[in-house]
């Protein structure tokens, strides 16, 4: 498990030969926490206190079977208009042009009703031919009695369709993981 590629605004995207699933969220989600969880690692992906860090497309190759795609995260980032456009555009590129993309993983908080941004980049990826997996993160910080109305309060905010997976995660406890493992194994079970 290593970070293997790390792609700018202006990079030539690798021509992996594993299937590669993305992240994609706003920029204090959880989407490096999620990334660590997910490979039993306190670091590798790395997290911030000041939200906006991932300004790059990153690459982690997992076991030589997998990718992890991290996507820079949208909305609270200091960069100006037109980095942002960049980086829109860096994004949209990779969407359309990798040959190995399985599915986008849009990382929602599940404390708060989704954002305007939240909803632009859900319609977004699926007017990219994606049907994303929502993962609702940070589901420790709410009570277990809670659950089922911020899951519904998501998925009226997106307007999703009615088939859209919705997985609760936690960071800290580990819940959805599992989840998220048995949709990665059917992926790789369709090689």
């Amino acid at each position: 498990m290593n970070l293997e590629t790390v792609c700018g605004i202006t990079s030539k995207f690798p021509n992996n030969p594993h299937m590669e699933f993305a992240f994609a969220g706003k920029s204090n989600v959880g989407k490096s926490s999620l990334i660590n969880g997910l490979m039993n690692r306190k670091s590798l992906a790395r997290t911030s206190a000041k939200p906006g860090k991932t300004q790059t497309i990153n690459y982690y190759n997992i076991n030589d079977e997998l990718y992890f795609v991290d996507l820079p995260g949208y909305g609270y980032t200091t960069a100006n208009e037109k980095v942002k456009a960049q980086w829109g555009k860096m994004v949209e590129r990779y969407l359309h042009t990798s040959r190995q993309l399985q599915a986008v993983f849009l990382l929602i908080d599940i404390r708060h009703e989704p954002s305007a941004n939240d909803r632009l980049m859900y319609e977004w990826i699926l007017a990219q031919g994606f049907f994303p997996v929502i993962i609702a993160t940070k589901a420790d910080k709410i009570k277990k009695s809670q659950l089922e109305k911020h899951i519904h309060m998501i998925r009226e905010g997106l307007n999703v369709k009615p088939e859209t997976v919705v997985i609760p995660y936690s960071a800290l406890t580990k819940e959805g993981r599992e989840e998220i493992y048995a949709l990665l194994d059917e992926y790789l079970e369709q090689k």
